[in-house]
């Protein structure tokens, strides 16, 4: 962990893609340790929000800093899985060198897999479950053993801060279940920030919650208010159940 820093700090954020408004005025504090989910329907700017904390985008105006950095500069301290695990069913890459893959942005590492590569590969496949799968063809896995292998091979970068996008898309509810007690077992030991679109994931895992359309509306504990999810979801709201993975609507007005 990187002392003296927040994990994340976000000041008067905006982006625009070909002159359309994405992101406005976007200000965010995370401190290291704490488990956060950015939610928001879709077309929200939630992945665009993601790519701008990982420096794959340049933010049009505003400052990002992860653990006091510009996030370009602390790549090998950030890990990340992305919403589309599909592969090519048929392209012979195997479990073990999906997992490989993450340690390529590590600094110093020579143009071959160390033997230090390789224990922290079969550590972070031991560690999501996936190690006895270690020879198997990546598109012969299921969906959330393909997950499994991607959150492995982010983990091989040893990672301050894990980035997840839409984890639990494409998985059935009993992987979903393992996969955020995985991830409360991981925020021992690290940030955790998790993109999603569905408010099930407001439950005893998380510890903070942040409501993003356009702008962002933050909430330093696991809940959310109604004028939260009313500015963001743009739907009347009249309970969020505190630690339940549910919601209740207001009846909407005809028009």
């Amino acid at each position: 962990m990187i002392a003296g820093a927040f994990a994340i700090e976000v000041d008067d954020l905006w982006f625009s893609y070909d002159g359309n408004l994405v992101l406005r005025g976007v200000n965010l504090r995370i401190e290291h340790g704490d488990f956060l989910a950015i939610l928001g329907p879709n077309g929200s700017g939630k992945t665009t929000f993601l790519k701008l904390l990982l420096g794959i985008l340049t933010p049009s105006r505003g400052t990002i800093r992860i653990y006091g950095k510009e996030p370009g500069k602390i790549a090998d301290r950030i890990g990340y899985v992305p919403q589309d695990t599909s592969v090519n069913k048929g392209f012979p890459i195997s479990v073990l060198d999906v997992t490989l893959m993450g340690r390529l942005g590590q600094p110093g590492r020579s143009r071959r897999y160390s033997t230090a590569d390789r224990s922290v590969a079969q550590s972070s496949l031991e560690r999501v479950g996936m190690w006895e799968y270690r020879d198997r063809p990546i598109g012969k896995l299921s969906g959330g053993q393909r997950q499994r292998v991607y959150i492995a091979r982010a983990l091989t970068a040893q990672p301050d801060i894990l980035f997840m996008d839409e984890p639990t898309a494409s998985t059935d509810k009993e992987f979903q279940t393992e996969l955020y007690d995985f991830l409360k077992e991981l925020n021992e030991s690290m940030t955790v920030v998790v993109v999603s679109h569905d408010l099930s994931v407001l439950s005893s895992y998380i510890k903070s919650v942040a409501c993003l359309s356009q702008t962002l509306y933050h909430h330093d504990a696991a809940e959310i208010t109604s004028e939260m999810i009313e500015k963001a979801y743009h739907c009347p709201v009249e309970l969020i159940a505190h630690g339940l993975p549910h919601r209740v609507l207001r009846k909407h007005e005809d028009h």
